[in-house]
């Protein structure tokens, strides 16, 4: 398809306004509820959410809207239609660290194009860093390029970011039993998450389950700084299911390819 993209720094300022109309920099318990699926949410959710989506559309209609604390039959008519471009938006994520004030969350935003992610941005309103790419011309952190370490490091010395609550209970145990990276770290913001990857703070990443908004714009700035990624087995990850997907990421492919075979070797659900 051909059509022509919005420009990554105006999207980005439109995030970064929403976030700062929120107050997302300020640190607070906050009243939360608890959605049928078991997540959480806040009224910050709602009013980031309702401040992207009128800026979008004011801007660019002729892409659809998607955020998450939309209705999930809209969602899925949306992802599943006949419309191919669509916004992906996680308007919070990381509600419970952002409820109880552990300063770790950030609102993530991906244009998806027949199923790919074209452009993406990720703010984190506590450090005040905006993650962004587009398809083709890099990733950038606060204006500045972003390239993933160009290192041979052995995955022994690896720092890890491992959601062990989403694995089935025999990779989990012999992650902790027999742990090949150096050291492990659960952040609680998947958006983060990736960008952090993308930075080089952390070298490897795995999680059981994602929705789409969770990895389309980070899955996009990691691939555009250098990293790799695929499901827990090997598949290419893109924004065509509403399924929730398995993550599997690291710095580089060596790394990546590593991380991958480990899991392949102490999981046994993959060999049947």
């Amino acid at each position: 398809m051909s059509l022509q993209l919005p420009e990554v720094e105006t999207v980005g300022a439109i995030v970064l306004a929403a976030a700062r109309d929120a107050g997302l920099d300020q640190f607070s318990l906050h009243d939360r509820s608890v959605k049928e699926d078991g997540t959480v949410v806040t009224q910050t959710d709602h009013r980031v959410q309702a401040f992207i989506a009128r800026e979008l559309q004011a801007n660019w209609p002729q892409f659809t809207f998607m955020g998450e604390e939309m209705e999930h039959r809209q969602q899925a008519r949306i992802v599943g239609g006949d419309d191919a471009c669509f916004w992906a938006l996680d308007p919070l994520d990381g509600t419970t660290n952002f409820s109880m004030s552990l300063p770790f969350y950030g609102v993530s935003l991906g244009l998806v194009v027949d199923g790919t992610v074209q452009l993406g941005v990720v703010y984190d309103p506590v450090r005040d860093e905006l993650f962004s790419a587009a398809r083709g011309q890099g990733a950038f952190l606060n204006g500045e390029k972003l390239t993933t370490p160009d290192t041979d490091i052995p995955i022994r010395r690896c720092i890890a970011n491992v959601d062990y609550k989403r694995l089935v209970s025999q990779l989990a145990e012999r992650l902790v039993r027999y742990p090949p990276f150096g050291a492990q770290r659960n952040l609680g913001s998947c958006v983060l998450e990736w960008c952090w990857l993308a930075a080089g703070r952390i070298q490897l990443y795995l999680h059981g389950g994602q929705r789409m908004w969770d990895y389309a714009a980070g899955s996009l700035i990691l691939a555009e700084a250098g990293g790799a990624f695929t499901t827990i087995r090997g598949l290419p990850l893109d924004c065509r299911t509403f399924t929730k997907r398995s993550v599997v990421a690291a710095i580089n492919a060596e790394l990546q390819q590593q991380w991958l075979t480990w899991i392949w070797e102490n999981d046994e659900r993959l060999h049947k």
